[in-house]
Formats: C-alpha cells, sequence, structure tokens
C-alpha cells in the first residue's frame, strides 16, 4: 500500500485555522489571567533564581536594571505577534502554495506558547499544582524549539528541498521537539527574571540553536544563488531580523527590550512575507 505525503493547498489551509485557533487560545489564557499576573510581576521577578540570558541581555543586562513589567510585556508582544502572523499568513498565502511558509507560520505559532511564562507570577498570587508548573514549562520548551526547528525547516525548503516531503518534514519537527522538551530537566520552583523556568543543558541547547540559527540563514541566501531569485537575499535579511527580534522577546527582563524585539520582528515578518508572496505569486 502507497501512502502520499503531499500536502495539498486545502490541507495546508486546514492546519493554519488550526494555527490561528491555537494563538487565539493563548492569547485568550493571557487576557484572563492578565490582572493577577500583573499584581504578582514585582514578587515574581524579586523571587527569580538568576538573571535571564542571551544575546540582547549582553547590552540591556548591563545598562538596564530588571523590570518585571518589561517580563510581561514581552510575553504580551510575543503572544499578540503569534495571534497577528497567523492570521496574516492565512489571508495573504491563502491561495498560494509556498512550502516555506507553512513552516513559517509554525515558527510564529511557536510564539504563543510564551504565554505559559505566566506561571511563574501566577504560582506566586497562589501555589499551583507542581503537576502544572512541570506542563507549562514543558510546553514553553516545546514551543521554543518547534519554533527553531520551523525556521530551519523553512530555509532548507527554500533551498530546494523536495516540496513533496512536508507531511514528513513536520512530523519529524513535531517528534524531535516532544523528545526535547520531554527529556530536558526542569526545576519548576525556580525561574529567572523573564519568567522562564530553570531548564537543564541550557549550554548545549544554545550552542545547538546558534549553530542551527547559523545554517538557517546560510541556507535562505544560498537559495538565492540556487534558484536565482534575489528576493531570497532579502528573506535571509529578515530571518536575521526575526531571530533577533525573538532573541530580545524570549529573554526580556528590562522595559527596553520589548521595543527592539518587537521592531526586529515586525521587520524582518514584513520582510519574509512580502518576498515569499512575490516569488510564489507568479509560479
Amino acid at each position: 500500500m502507497s501512502y502520499t505525503f503531499y500536502m495539498t493547498l486545502s490541507g495546508r489551509n486546514t492546519i493554519l485555522k488550526g494555527s490561528i485557533a491555537l494563538s487565539s487560545v493563548f492569547l485568550f489564557i493571557l487576557a484572563a489571567s492578565s490582572a493577577r499576573v500583573i499584581a504578582a510581576c514585582p514578587d515574581a521577578a524579586a523571587a527569580a533564581f538568576r538573571r535571564s540570558a542571551g544575546f540582547g541581555q549582553l547590552i540591556g543586562g548591563k545598562f538596564f536594571e530588571t523590570n518585571p513589567y518589561g517580563a510581561y510585556i514581552s510575553i504580551i508582544a510575543s503572544v499578540l505577534y503569534s495571534f497577528t502572523v497567523t492570521i496574516i499568513i492565512y489571508y495573504f498565502f491563502e491561495k498560494t502554495q509556498s512550502p516555506e511558509i507553512l513552516f513559517f507560520a509554525f515558527f510564529a505559532l511557536s510564539f504563543g506558547f510564551e504565554s505559559m511564562r505566566i506561571v511563574a507570577p501566577l504560582n506566586m498570587d497562589h501555589e499551583i499544582l507542581p503537576i502544572y508548573l512541570m506542563i507549562s514549562s514543558r510546553l514553553l520548551l516545546f514551543g521554543r524549539y518547534a519554533g527553531i526547528f520551523s525556521l530551519f525547516a523553512a530555509s532548507i525548503y527554500a533551498a530546494g528541498f523536495q516540496a513533496q516531503q512536508q507531511r514528513i518534514t513536520l512530523f519529524v519537527i513535531v517528534v524531535a521537539t516532544l523528545i526535547i522538551a520531554l527529556g530536558v530537566p526542569v526545576d519548576t520552583l525556580s525561574w529567572d527574571t523573564s519568567f522562564s523556568m530553570i531548564s537543564g543543558f541550557l549550554p548545549m541547547f544554545r550552542l545547538v540553536e546558534a549553530v542551527m540559527f547559523i545554517i538557517t540563514l546560510i541556507s535562505f541566501f544560498i537559495s538565492s544563488w540556487f534558484r536565482s531569485e534575489k528576493e531570497f537575499i532579502v528573506i535571509g535579511i529578515g530571518s536575521l531580523l526575526v531571530l533577533l527580534g525573538r532573541n530580545l522577546l524570549l529573554n526580556a527582563d528590562t522595559w527596553i527590550s520589548p521595543i527592539p524585539g518587537s521592531l526586529a520582528l515586525a521587520a524582518g515578518t514584513w520582510f519574509i512575507c512580502t518576498r515569499l508572496h512575490k516569488v510564489y505569486l507568479w509560479l
């Protein structure tokens, strides 16, 4: 018996609709808990085990003091980004078959999982059962690594990977991400100043992230030469911007970090979506 793994346009759009629905759930969770989270932010920041790390913190962490509301604003910006971009992608690419945009939509959706960071301040307001702390922590890890793998997948499709294997690629991303999210040790009683739970093997995974970021950028730039499309150079620049914005938002613990993070994400997303639409509009 033979099976086809080719994803039709209608099947792709169904997945995009599901992404919009899931991002709406994340937005609802954030809105419903906002009053309690805002009230508990100062206590959660004071109880943080350590300051958050990341590229943006090399500058922001030296010149700006921690601000609990800065972390919460970064969570809001992340969830709104997820909700808005998934809708935009569906609206503008509903009739455009582009394998890259499917995986970029998953990258955008991954920001919705940042809503799980609210468990740190909520735990200060009233003690949450350990099982729920563990689930939210692993959901956060799942979202972060699914986002990395999804943008990486978009880049290798741009470089010429066969579009017929989209379902297999999605399956591999989910399985690999689940293995990481379920296997990494998590301390549910400790968090950093961005309200992210402390997890194990952090240096190793940061190295993996850095390597995948570099490969992702190289793949987009190579695709410009391989496919004779200069638009992929702009898409590569856009991917650099969204990765920088992602790093800033995911590790923000100052009042200033969410601003350049959001701007970088918005600019990078604009470059990627408009150029991909231009490339595939004439195919």
